[in-house]
């Protein structure tokens, strides 16, 4: 006689832990793709506003106009666009308080951009950290699901007289399954993790990129105005 050895099947014949387990496993690999596909749909977004950004400052427009279209679409923005408001925002109030030093506009409007690099940063590295839990924890929980199913089994198997393949396999393969699935969860994880990650590190080095072009700009703005008098 045939046994059905089906996953769904194996599902509903497991222990309770180890349904329990194959629940949280299940559980935790819905919420990993969601934060997968939310992080994607973000980084793209970052992508593309700091493409639209940079295009259009080094199109010629004058740093007045930008910091205006930045400060009006500021819910819009992206992290290029945010961190030059900053850096612009903090340099025109030190002008504003009659401040001509060189290096005090310099180190006021770095520390700026820097604090808007930092906080832009966090934003973009949301969920990252749940994805490398993820990744790391759902084969251990597949594994004790494993390993108390086979417990389980043995347990039951004491009381036999005769023990056979037949009568081993169906619980072992329901002990398997758990490892399966903790497999299921954690292997997109990590590969979304590593992916986002590297795409991270692209942008930290293009936003810090764009600080030391802008301070540049700005240097060469205050060194003018310096040398013309005003």
């Amino acid at each position: 006689m045939t046994q059905d050895l089906s996953i769904l099947r194996l599902v509903l014949n497991a222990s309770v832990v180890v349904q329990l387990v194959m629940l949280l496993l299940v559980v935790v690999s819905m919420a990993s793709w969601a934060a997968i596909f939310r992080k994607l749909f973000a980084l793209k977004r970052v992508k593309l506003l700091n493409d639209t950004f940079e295009r259009e400052f080094w199109s010629g427009t004058s740093l007045n106009d930008l910091f205006a279209a930045a400060a009006q679409n500021a819910r819009d923005s992206g992290p290029l666009e945010r961190i030059f408001a900053s850096g612009m925002r903090e340099y025109q109030k030190l002008r504003e308080r009659h401040i001509l030093d060189a290096s005090t506009l310099m180190d006021g409007a770095r520390r700026a951009m820097r604090a808007s690099y930092q906080r832009e940063l966090d934003v973009v590295e949301a969920n990252l950290s749940f994805l490398a839990s993820v990744g790391s924890v759902s084969p251990y929980l597949g594994l004790f699901g494993t390993v108390w199913g086979i417990m389980h089994a043995f347990t039951g198997l004491a009381s036999m007289q005769t023990v056979t393949l037949a009568t081993v396999a169906p619980g072992i393969a329901e002990a398997l399954v758990a490892t399966a699935i903790g497999l299921f969860a954690a292997i997109p994880a990590v590969v979304a993790y590593n992916r986002f990650a590297h795409d991270i590190d692209r942008i930290a080095i293009r936003l810090e990129t764009f600080i030391e072009e802008f301070s540049n700009i700005l240097q060469r703005n205050v060194s003018a105005q310096s040398a013309s008098g005003h």
